[in-house]
């Protein structure tokens, strides 16, 4: 499948170490606002086209689909582009950064039948899967505890005056958006939609939040999630049970998991990961396109518009 990028960052050069691993990715083309910088990366990748203007590269007709890894508040406007041009859409997470762009990226897809899926990997890896297919030996479930608080390399030039991109909430940044969704997606795979939630966050001189914690209440249990991008924490998550706890080491990573149960018995549920974490994510995107779906089965629409409204309220 030829594939083009929009942005040149860390998280491309991530994806694309993962990428070459799949034996149907083709990178055919890159854009970026500047032919300099595109032209940087496509000679480092060995690729061919560079573009500077986003509806050149799709209509282009060298790429079937497009990786997005651009600022958040531009997801939504360039995965619309590429879907009314026949482009299937691998977009970063945060899908988008509203509700309201959420629904038009929905309709998009299902107007020019083209796949849309986000690109939130830690729901696709196999020892994810593992958990959740494992996730009633523990009884029944009374709370999840999610977390994912790393300071930002970022952060200290903040505190010296220099406000860099991850500081800026015009552009859909923040500590929910960027480390929160890794925890919010997961509870929204795992156990759905909450009734209700309380939420507190800390916001910066940007009026970015730099920390945050939220408590999704359901009927018999509650989800309890925390982020930031101002501390770290080295703890792992779980998920409580009345017979067992399950133990996630890295929840915006799930390798490791392990199962204790209440007896002092454990059961490993880590699954041995044969490629880069970024893999899994490719090879549903790559799989839904060539089974002529619109979504993912497991990234459902539906699921990143939940993830979208939780992270938005």
């Amino acid at each position: 499948m030829r594939f083009g990028i929009i942005g040149t960052n860390w998280i491309t050069d991530r994806f694309l170490n993962a990428a070459k691993q799949h034996p149907e990715f083709m990178l055919e083309a890159v854009y970026s606002r500047t032919e300099e910088r595109a032209k940087s990366f496509a000679k480092k990748y060995e690729v061919k086209h560079t573009f500077t203007n986003l509806t050149d590269m799709f209509q282009s007709g060298v790429i079937d689909a497009v990786y997005i890894a651009s600022p958040n508040k531009l997801h939504a406007e360039q995965s619309i582009l590429a879907m009314n041009n026949g482009i299937h859409v691998l977009c970063e997470k945060p899908a988008v950064t509203s509700l309201e762009e959420m629904d038009e990226v929905i309709n998009a897809s299902k107007t020019n039948n083209v796949t849309f899926m986000e690109a939130m990997k830690s729901t696709m890896t196999p020892t994810f899967i593992n958990i959740k297919n494992n996730l009633d030996k523990i009884g029944p479930i009374r709370r999840l505890v999610f977390h994912y608080n790393q300071y930002s390399s970022r952060y200290d030039n903040y505190k010296k005056g220099v406000i860099e991109n991850a500081f800026k909430p015009e552009l859909g940044n923040g500590a929910r958006m960027d480390l929160g969704v890794y925890c919010i997606a997961p509870v929204i795979h795992l156990v759905g939609e909450p009734k209700s939630v309380l939420k507190n966050n800390y916001l910066l001189s940007t009026g970015a939040d730099g920390q945050g914690s939220m408590i999704f209440v359901y009927d018999e249990f509650e989800a309890v999630i925390m982020y930031s991008k101002i501390g770290d924490t080295f703890l792992p998550s779980e998920i409580q049970g009345e017979q067992g706890v399950i133990e996630i080491q890295k929840v915006s990573d799930p390798k490791h998991a392990l199962l204790k149960y209440r007896n002092g018995e454990t059961e490993d549920l880590t699954v041995e990961h044969q490629f880069d974490t970024m893999y899994y994510e490719l090879e549903e995107f790559i799989n839904t396109v060539k089974a002529g779906q619109i979504e993912s089965n497991i990234n459902t629409h539906e699921r990143s518009r939940q993830v979208v409204k939780l992270l938005t309220m």
